[in-house]
């Protein structure tokens, strides 16, 4: 039995024949509204894709090592982590209501993460109805526990780390219109992984060398992109348009400026695992811990990705093809502030894939609404592998990265997933 195989069985033994009653589709339901609303205050926050990433994953890790203290038939985390913490607190006094339980930690701890975690006190005290007060008082001090182990990770010490300065070159990432921001995260590779043993672990092949002479590969795959973009092509723009996905998306209206704010690419695929999960009507701890294993490798997935960003620091195809090609070209989508190798998207799409097909299923065919609320219409995919593969050609589409960050990004993003899904298959009853 391959190791796939042993996590796959883990994962459908734990909880029995799938016989899920109404109760237990509206406790799966009600999970991801909660989660829902951890995105909506992201979007409301603007909060980085990398960090977005980092919130989900502890948020849904209080949730899950909650469900395995008190179900036997799942299995803690924390020992299979490169550096577990020592919690002094833990919940294994059975809960009199469980599942308000589960979701009653997972938003406590993001209220205590987010910088506008405030707006979810109203669904947190709607469910401290349904516990005790000595149950309240050992959830936020776990809770409590939790977020100490979070803020170990670097991330509080991010703005003391060294001011990141573009360098000076012909190949080198600049700041881009309209809004022309500073690059996001730079010392993002040195927040802790759970799994990774560094941030460095998946290096990938070197980007092609800056060269502009018409005979070069750097030439022909900036070709590549403007030509694509413009075709104009309906089908393709919609594609891009689906899974743009950026925080940091500015409108002009003359002088003026609008912040457009969009869901992360990670909320992107929260969203898709929660669809994913009441369709196979998945039990509430099955789908918390679908939501936590895609959370943790969504978060190791970005710190790789960013890891390979600022040391190839190149530079994107909006700036190549003005300065040497175009001065009026516009990409379709409108290009985000940090370098261009390798795509995240492709990175993390890829990643998210590879866990959800493993969990789910291979043929699992879903409607994806996750952009519906931006106004853009529904798509439909036979497979998650399908979504990411859309996902990773979206970048092309929109003008925004070269075809080899795109190739090497997903072949990132599925070695990140094959660590996780190796370390994790000991996981099992």
């Amino acid at each position: 039995m391959n190791r796939v195989t042993s996590l796959v069985l883990f994962f459908v033994c734990s909880v029995g024949p799938l016989q899920v009653t109404n109760a237990q589709r509206g406790a799966t339901k009600a999970f991801v509204s909660d989660l829902k609303a951890i995105t909506d205050i992201m979007v409301y926050d603007v909060t980085s894709p990398v960090a977005a990433a980092r919130y989900y994953a502890y948020s849904t890790l209080a949730s899950y090592e909650i469900v395995a203290a008190q179900q036997a038939h799942y299995k803690s985390f924390f020992p299979f982590f490169k550096q577990p913490p020592q919690l002094d607190v833990q919940v294994t006094v059975p809960l009199t209501n469980p599942e308000k339980a589960y979701r009653y930690a997972m938003l406590l701890t993001a209220s205590k993460l987010l910088p506008s975690g405030k707006k979810l006190l109203p669904k947190i005290e709607a469910l401290q109805q349904h516990l005790t007060s000595k149950e309240q008082t050992t959830l936020e001090a776990y809770t409590t526990a939790v977020v100490n182990y979070a803020n170990t990770d670097g991330f509080l010490q991010l703005n003391n780390l060294k001011r990141y300065t573009p360098k000076r070159g012909e190949g080198y990432w600049q700041p881009t219109k309209p809004a022309f921001m500073a690059p996001v995260e730079p010392n993002w590779n040195t927040i802790r992984p759970f799994f990774l043993s560094a941030a460095n672990q998946f290096l990938t092949k070197p980007p092609e060398p800056f060269d502009m002479t018409p005979q070069s590969e750097f030439y022909r795959l900036t070709q590549e992109v403007r030509e694509v973009v413009d075709l104009n092509d309906k089908k393709f723009n919609e594609i891009a348009a689906f899974w743009d996905c950026n925080p940091y998306a500015i409108s002009q209206v003359g002088h003026l400026e609008f912040g457009l704010k969009k869901i992360s690419p990670g909320g992107h695929w929260i969203g898709i695992a929660g669809i994913a999960t009441r369709k196979a009507k998945m039990t509430l701890p099955q789908t918390i811990f679908t939501h936590t294993l895609l959370s943790i490798a969504l978060h190791d997935a970005f710190i790789t990705c960013w890891d390979e960003k600022y040391r190839s620091d190149r530079i994107r195809p909006e700036t190549v093809i003005n300065r040497y090609m175009d001065p009026t070209w516009t990409p379709l989508l409108q290009t985000p502030p940090f370098p261009e190798y390798v795509s995240g998207h492709s990175v993390i799409s890829t990643t998210a894939a590879e866990i959800l097909t493993l969990l789910i299923g291979d043929d699992f065919r879903f409607r994806d609404t996750s952009e519906k609320e931006y106004g853009l219409k529904t798509r439909r995919y036979k497979s998650f592998r399908h979504a990411a593969e859309e996902a990773c050609i979206s970048r092309l589409y929109g003008g925004i990265h070269f075809m080899d960050a795109i190739d090497q990004g997903a072949w990132q993003g599925k070695k990140v997933a094959e660590l996780i899904i190796a370390a994790t298959t000991a996981m099992r009853p």
